[in-house]
């Protein structure tokens, strides 16, 4: 399993109730590495070009109003299979149909309100990687941890 970059996006919601921290902390908890993180303000164009798949949706209004009511905070975990796993912590975006456990039935509300964004295929994670970080702003390090955990797997 290759290492790979995906995108988050923690929602206006998830500002506004406080839920940015816990849900950080599932990530790391997870395993997955932060290699980005910024607060933004989206504005309708940047809300359209990340949503165009939707614009034409009768629902997108109240979406983009949603999503540029407040700040996001934006990041970058890095990890094996990384797309896929952040995916399965999530949940599907149906709040109700969302397990426990998810970040998404843990704490989503509607369908609208759920929280978080995650890239749903490495090929749509590299597109919005680079929509919202610079190069520089992406760094790669190592964690101490990883280099004893290698070496515990290669005794086995």
């Amino acid at each position: 399993m290759a290492v790979e970059r995906t995108l988050i996006l923690l929602k206006p919601d998830a500002l506004q109730r406080g839920l940015c921290g816990e849900v950080l902390s599932r990530l790391e908890k997870r395993g997955l590495q932060i290699a980005g993180l910024k607060m933004i303000q989206l504005d309708k164009a940047k809300c359209d070009e990340h949503y165009a798949h939707l614009v034409s949706k009768p629902f997108y209004p109240k979406l983009a109003a949603f999503m540029t009511s407040a700040p996001v905070v934006a990041l970058v975990a890095e990890g094996v299979d990384a797309v896929n796993v952040l995916r399965a912590m999530c949940g599907p975006t149906n709040a109700r149909t969302a397990l426990p456990g998810t970040i998404r039935g843990d704490y989503s509300l509607s369908t609208q309100y759920n929280i978080i964004h995650a890239s749903d295929s490495l090929e749509t994670a590299h597109k919005e990687v680079a929509r919202f970080f610079k190069k520089e702003e992406l760094h790669a390090w190592k964690r101490a941890m990883d280099a004893f955990t290698a070496a515990d797997d290669e005794k086995k």
